[in-house]
């Protein structure tokens, strides 16, 4: 039996032990509901606010500015459609980018039917938007400006401390326009601070951070208004109708503060692994490319196109010998077309067909690293064997 590796932490990533340690009390015995105001109930609140400070601790904000959602899909629905519905009278225009994930994407496709007006504007060969394209893209009717912290399959860093000083000094000036950046994956891998960012609202998923999944949190900076979503009781400040979940709470609140103490060691770990990946990866299998920024990204993330090879048949390929990877975004899975992403770098479609996602976390170690170049090679060798194109120009 061979050893499973896992490298698709960006997908969703193993909980961490001492996660589910914090968990486990508010799954048994301290069972009440947040909303009570008798001693289980009030025990459970305390649990909900001491995770509640946590959250606001890793991204430097207020704890009354984190409100707790189911994930990080709700909390993109949230920002997007909560803050554009509530501020519709100062005008009706979103400015967004082509690579976004499909929680904020998709948001902005159905609020076109509403009739709100969006610009999705692309991104450059090294994965990022420039600054320049998105101050030219604001019209009189923006009200908001929604670009992801790091992007879920190249891991490119995007300008976001230029975009939130961009819409500061707009404010300032009298304009009624917002900014939300979605941090989901950013998290735990770069530092995420939103007093520097100036960000309006942010979006954070549990699973992302070696957390259960099923909860997230949108920090909303104080003043700005939102129509809720889930509507229901007065949770979360009125916010997010619904009653908390406690356990997961807990067990968000405590990867976040494993993932604030560990931050700085974890970055370097992780990009000595990635590095060291990366450049076996390119010196040994001819005909591969990364994808995106060599510099601007994340520490963990590595997306690689193989040339002569279905990006599908490969992960096949790699599943079989015990190496768990990506095509792409786990929230598109099932999907034929090649990544989006990648498409938006300006590749062709064999790049976009050949690109897998390589992603580490918390629990891979250089053994991990050691098995996936052990396997990579011949896996990629063995597919363009069988690629028609790849027997096309061997005979021709």
């Amino acid at each position: 039996m061979f050893r499973r590796v896992y490298v698709d932490n960006s997908a969703t990533t193993p909980v961490d032990p001492e996660v589910v340690a914090a968990m486990l009390p508010y799954l048994t015995e301290k069972f009440g509901n947040a909303s009570s105001i008798h001693y289980f109930g009030q025990e459970a609140r305390a649990a909900l606010d001491k995770a509640r400070h946590q959250v606001a601790s890793l991204i430097n904000s207020r704890p009354n500015e984190v409100v707790f959602t189911s994930g990080g899909t709700e909390a993109n629905n949230l920002a997007v459609r909560g803050l554009v519905e509530a501020n519709r009278k100062y005008g009706g225009h979103i400015i967004t980018t082509a690579i976004e994930h499909p929680a904020v994407k998709n948001v902005c496709e159905d609020l076109e039917k509403g009739g709100f007006a969006v610009t999705y504007l692309p991104v450059y060969t090294d994965g990022l938007v420039r600054i320049e394209d998105i101050l030219g893209a604001v019209r009189d009717d923006t009200i908001l400006v929604s670009v992801m912290f790091a992007n879920n399959e190249i891991g490119t860093i995007q300008p976001v401390h230029q975009v939130g000083r961009m819409v500061r000094e707009l404010r300032a000036s009298g304009r009624k326009i917002w900014f939300h950046t979605d941090a989901v994956q950013a998290a735990g891998k770069a530092k995420v601070d939103v007093e520097e960012l100036g960000c309006d609202l942010l979006s954070l998923s549990a699973h992302k951070i070696n957390a259960p999944k099923g909860v997230g949190a949108l920090y909303i900076r104080r003043g700005t208004r939102l129509h809720p979503q889930n509507i229901g009781g007065r949770q979360e400040r009125g916010i997010r109708g619904g009653t908390e979940s406690v356990p997961l709470a807990a067990a968000f609140g405590a990867a976040c503060e494993l993932a604030e103490n560990r931050l700085v060691e974890e970055i370097e770990r992780l990009r000595s692994l990635r590095d060291k990946f990366e450049n076996a990866v390119l010196e040994t299998i001819p005909d591969s490319s990364l994808n995106g920024s060599i510099d601007g990204r994340l520490p963990n993330i590595s997306n690689i196109s193989f040339r002569s090879v279905e990006g599908e048949g490969l992960l096949i390929n790699l599943d079989m010998q015990g190496i768990a990877v990506s095509t792409g975004s786990a929230c598109s899975s099932g999907s034929l077309e090649p990544s989006p992403v990648i498409r938006a770098l300006g590749g062709d479609d064999e790049i976009a067909r050949g690109a897998i996602r390589f992603s580490f976390g918390t629990f891979n170690s250089e053994a991990d690293v050691d098995r996936v170049l052990e396997v990579l090679p011949s896996a990629v060798e063995t597919l363009r064997r069988l690629s028609p194109a790849r027997t096309q120009i061997a005979g021709s």
